[in-house]
């Protein structure tokens, strides 16, 4: 059984025609009509009775009426790198007065380490800082101009 590639329906023995174009590529016809429909470059998409039309549009398939489920997402409690699940949910259930005070503390000390920081790298810098000797200007004594118009 061959298939028409028109319609998309089965052809039988002893019934359809195929068809060889110039180049070389055969196609299978059911009937006149769906040779003339191919010939006159009908898209079978958009004719109604063809077989890709009905796929495309999801006409006949009644036994598959029942929709797919997709599933629910469910959330997971887990621990993070660095910190495990007691710490998380111990940092959850505090107070947000007591997670403002240790934030701060946390910002002044990373300032404070911060500032020791640029005040050792000045007092390093100011040391290198020495006064040197002038370098004295390397003045080049110009050559003859070769070929130059004045």
């Amino acid at each position: 059984l061959e298939l028409c590639n028109y319609s998309g329906y089965k052809i039988y023995p002893g019934h359809g025609k195929r068809y060889c174009r110039i180049d070389g590529k055969t196609f299978n016809f059911l009937n006149g009509k769906s040779e003339a429909s191919h010939l006159m470059r009908r898209n079978p998409r958009k004719i109604s009775w063809t077989v890709v039309y009905r796929r495309k549009h999801k006409k006949g398939k009644i036994e598959m009426s029942a929709k797919k489920r997709t599933r629910r997402t469910t959330k997971f409690q887990r621990a993070i790198q660095g910190a495990t699940l007691e710490n998380i949910m111990a940092k959850r259930n505090q107070k947000p007065e007591v997670r403002k005070a240790q934030r701060e503390q946390a910002i002044r000390a990373a300032k404070e380490k911060q500032k020791g920081k640029k005040q050792s790298q000045t007092s390093k810098t100011q040391a290198s800082k020495q006064p040197k000797g002038k370098a004295g200007k390397v003045v080049k004594s110009s050559a003859p101009k070769v070929g130059v118009r004045r």
